[in-house]
């Protein structure tokens, strides 16, 4: 078996044979193996139902892999249980189509969630959060495109960009060394959609993290990401830069001519 431990080659994460099945025989995810550096944004295309969604929980363990490697800072995730495998989610953040706000706490609240992993559960019980935490939630507040307007809003006030505005500055609070989006635009409209990858892609350049996004918009994965991977039938049939994405590509994996235009 290849030795996938080693970081030598300077890889952030690397997949080998992942392999995801919710029934028995019905395989979601083929084989995948993928490596992403460690920095830039990487983004997974495909039509829905070909695994994006699974490849990308099964990377932090929302999803169990059937079999396969997770290989990630070290460890292989995919064979992490308890508090191992909590440790190791502390170093990835996510970023979620439904944004997984807390509706009732305030936008600070929400993005100071993003250190739990790293509080005593007194300090979260009492939210009482460590100077230097509240200090960088008050930037990633300004960096991610709000004011100081929002920082005692609540969250069930909030339009949907700026949800996700608050869920990648707490995503960003974990200091990830991996970020992983899950059709973060999937709910907003186009002129928000944009919005949102550019702030991806600045953020991944800025805080120095690769950014993996799972997304449908093909020209938003054109526009923001310096690698895209096209999935069908839960296989990678294409791995390149923007430019090599072409319309036999594109037919590939989508299938047929009719929607394209």
């Amino acid at each position: 078996m290849m030795n996938f431990e080693s970081p030598a080659d300077g890889s952030a994460l690397r997949i080998h044979n992942l392999v995801k099945e919710y029934r028995a025989g019905q395989p979601v995810l083929k084989g995948i193996n993928l490596e992403v550096a460690p920095s830039g944004v990487t983004a997974i295309i495909g039509p829905s139902g070909t695994g994006k969604s699974t490849l990308i929980r099964c990377i932090n363990r929302l999803v169990d892999p059937t079999s396969g490697e997770v290989w990630f800072d070290g460890q292989d995730l995919a064979a992490l249980k308890g508090a191992q495998l909590r440790l190791a989610r502390r170093k990835i953040g996510m970023v979620f189509q439904e944004y997984n706000l807390v509706e009732r706490l305030s936008v600070i609240e929400n993005i100071l969630c993003g250190r739990l992993g790293y509080a005593p559960l007194w300090r979260v019980w009492l939210r009482r959060f460590l100077p230097e935490d509240v200090e960088r939630a008050f930037t990633l507040i300004e960096r991610v495109g709000l004011d100081e307007s929002f920082v005692r809003r609540r969250a069930d006030q909030l339009s949907g960009g700026q949800r996700q505005r608050v869920g990648i500055a707490r995503a960003l609070m974990q200091r990830p060394r991996l970020m992983l989006a899950d059709e973060p635009t999937s709910s907003l409209d186009p002129r928000t959609s944009t919005e949102i990858m550019d702030l991806l892609s600045e953020l991944a350049e800025r805080e120095r993290v690769p950014v993996v996004i799972n997304i449908h918009n093909v020209d938003l994965a054109r526009r923001c990401a310096g690698r895209i991977i096209g999935l069908a039938n839960g296989a990678v049939v294409f791995d390149g830069p923007p430019e090599a994405l072409e319309h036999a590509h594109l037919v590939e994996i989508y299938g047929g001519e009719g929607w394209l235009q």
